[in-house]
């Protein structure tokens, strides 16, 4: 019994001092070989990869939020098919065992002497920096927003906080427009802005209130979506459906309490027009962390000036970035941060050795179009927009495998493979499906 007692006690020790290590900034260092700034996918994974290579002691990620969400899901909680608590975990059960967890936001950048300092006064040095900071959301540049998110029949996909209503304005959908915005900035997976407007064609069907609605899809893009291929099919798909889409109409104003939107005409400087609404779903303007703009990383935009065929910092060469944070020239999505892993962890491998990085990064990303509750178009493709498929069937054509994939498939590969740094995209796999062609 005694020698139970002692077990006991030792193993109650050692689940709470791994949890003051992983889970609080109450373990963390001054300096790690390795450290990652933001602990959402792309700084996840890193530090799971990194962990292998250096040892869990030698990693620290820089990360404020108490709750890490699985983004692309959102998507379909905003169409009713999934509920927003099935997108969340809490960090600090996402941080891989053993890597300190420092629990605040980026403040500055200090490379040349390698160094980040933390808003809470904290100066951390480090060997190697990996900058995951992602992106930020600025509905405030949009006149009204987000006050305007206080009244009824307005939601957006892009926030915890707003996804259920969007779910709360469709199903209480009576008549008129249904209006969809895409913002005129770089944007996190440039489908997902389309994608609630064919869920909500089709739960209006389901519902009989289709014929009461006129859908309304208003973008500054000069097509509807990026890739050929994959846009040719999503044309057919509006036509049949009699989906309404404006070209070169950017949103600037949302009068909430009178249910009006007014967007600018892109190709005629000066003229706006309002549209009335009877439900809206607002794609905010998106850019790069504040704390990068103007600090000696960024680019003339201010994103993570970056390689974008190693991910290693074009001036600083300890510096690595991934995902919506940097200025790779592909659309920003959890697939491109898989395969951006892949690379990246390469590249660390080679540098740590004192060699040249050898892995390139093709700029490989995907966006599954779910163009209905059951179906979607699975777009992959490449740096230059020339499509990358991993299956042998033309992914252009709408499929239920593909939709089963994407609602079911994928967050379980996301949780229990990208955060561990175990899955770095479908490369190899496309090259066993294309019988080595491809």
């Amino acid at each position: 019994m005694r020698r139970f007692q002692v077990f006991l006690s030792l193993w109650i020790f050692s689940v709470i001092n791994s949890q003051i290590h992983t889970s609080s900034g109450l373990a963390t260092k001054d300096h790690y070989k390795v450290l990652v700034l933001g602990g959402g996918s792309g700084g996840i994974t890193m530090a799971a990869r990194m962990k292998r290579k250096v040892g869990a002691q030698n990693v620290g990620i820089v990360e404020p939020s108490e709750v890490h969400y699985y983004q692309p899901i959102w998507t379909l909680v905003g169409a009713g098919a999934k509920s927003v608590a099935s997108s969340g975990r809490s960090t600090a059960s996402v941080i891989p065992s053993g890597v300190t967890w420092v629990k605040s936001k980026v403040a500055e950048f200090d490379p040349k002497n390698n160094t980040v300092h933390t808003d809470s006064g904290k100066k951390i040095s480090y060997d190697y920096l990996i900058v995951a900071l992602g992106l930020e959301l600025h509905y405030e540049k949009i006149k009204g927003l987000p006050e305007g998110f206080e009244h009824p029949k307005i939601g957006s996909n892009y926030s915890v906080k707003t996804v259920e209503k969007t779910w709360n304005a469709l199903k209480n959908f009576k008549e008129g427009n249904a209006l969809f915005t895409f913002p005129n900035t770089p944007v996190k997976c440039g489908g997902a802005p389309q994608k609630i407007m064919y869920l909500s064609d089709a739960f209006l069907r389901k519902t009989g209130k289709r014929s009461k609605a006129n859908i309304i899809y208003n973008t500054p893009l000069p097509k509807l979506f990026g890739v050929k291929k994959y846009a040719d099919a999503l044309w057919e798909i509006v036509k049949k459906r009699d989906l309404n889409i404006n070209l070169r109409h950017n949103l600037i104003e949302v009068r909430a309490d009178k249910q009006e939107a007014v967007f600018e005409n892109l190709d005629k400087p000066g003229e706006t027009e309002v549209y009335k609404y009877e439900m809206i779903h607002v794609t905010p303007p998106m850019g790069p962390p504040a704390v990068l703009k103007g600090s000696s990383l960024d680019d003339a935009a201010g994103w993570l000036d970056v390689n974008k065929n190693t991910l290693q910092h074009k001036t600083y060469a300890n510096v690595f970035g991934i995902g919506d944070c940097t200025n790779l020239p592909t659309a920003k999505t959890a697939a491109a941060v898989a395969a951006q892993s892949a690379v990246l962890d390469r590249t660390v491998s080679r540098i740590l050795k004192k060699q040249t990085p050898d892995k390139i990064y093709d700029g490989y990303t995907s966006c599954p179009l779910v163009t209905s509750y059951n179906t979607v178009i699975l777009a992959e493709f490449d740096y230059d927009g020339q499509p990358l498929e991993t299956f042998p069937v033309d992914q252009s054509k709408e499929s239920r495998i593909m939709y089963h994939m994407k609602a079911d498939f994928m967050p379980l590969l996301y949780w229990h493979g990208l955060l561990k740094g175990l899955w770095g995209g479908p490369g190899p796999y496309r090259t066993i499906m294309h019988l080595g062609m491809k």
